[in-house]
């Protein structure tokens, strides 16, 4: 749910990826000829992205359940129109293109089907020619190790264990507060499918897919794969 201390910590110490992935998805819209216009990013965090779509031109809505996220993302990108919701229960507007950074679908609970009422409900408000980035994880080799990091007035330990199609984040955060560090838990579920199914949903749902392994010169983590899905021009 990233409350207060764990959404502090993703502001600082995890915003440099969609730092890094900016330059590559803004070239990816060049591409699809998406210039300027409306773009949705859905789970849009502490809002890194959105400053930099702005700073190009585009009109931006950020969709977060985080209201502690969204306060980040007020200051970030005071330009966006932000909504607290779940990206699966918001309603989409007409737009350009519709982004999801940092496994936001995959985040439980989520099922195919409704992914696949997701990619649908995403189709019908893009525009012609309109796109659907996101990256999720994919089935794999099970996933079982202990991490960590830390920053100046924060730190965060993170066990992970993977069962069947659900993967499992344990949190710990600790926050610098009133001269100690004050504790915190939160448990993440993702929902663990595969390549193909995720392809044949966004095909069936209309789209034109691609699959990547980087933003750009972002590289994704293990068996995090982006997924572009284009809908076709208008017919003339």
């Amino acid at each position: 749910m990233y409350r207060a201390d764990l959404a502090y910590i993703q502001h600082e110490g995890f915003s440099s990826f969609a730092s890094a992935a900016a330059p590559g998805l803004l070239r990816l819209l060049r591409s699809a000829g998406i210039t300027d216009g409306h773009v949705i990013d859905l789970g849009c965090g502490d809002g890194t992205w959105l400053r930099a779509i702005i700073d190009r031109g585009y009109t931006v809505t950020g969709v977060d359940q985080s209201r502690d996220l969204l306060r980040y993302a007020r200051a970030a990108a005071p330009g966006a129109t932000l909504k607290q919701r779940s990206v699966h229960r918001v309603a989409l507007p007409p737009c350009d293109a519709i982004t999801a950074l940092g496994e936001v679908f995959s985040y439980h609970p989520v099922s195919l089907a409704a992914l696949a009422r997701l990619f649908r409900r995403a189709h019908a408000a893009l525009r012609p020619g309109g796109v659907l980035v996101f990256d999720a994880l994919v089935t794999g080799r099970p996933m079982s190790y202990l991490t960590w990091r830390a920053g100046a007035s924060w730190a965060v330990l993170v066990r992970v264990e993977e069962r069947k199609n659900r993967l499992i984040r344990q949190i710990i955060t600790f926050r610098r507060a009133r001269g100690g560090y004050r504790r915190r838990e939160e448990q993440h579920a993702l929902f663990v499918t595969s390549r193909a199914s995720l392809v044949s949903a966004l095909r069936r749902a209309g789209f034109n897919v691609q699959t990547t392994r980087r933003y750009g010169r972002a590289a994704l983590g293990a068996r995090r794969l982006a997924f572009v899905a284009r809908k076709g021009e208008r017919r003339r």
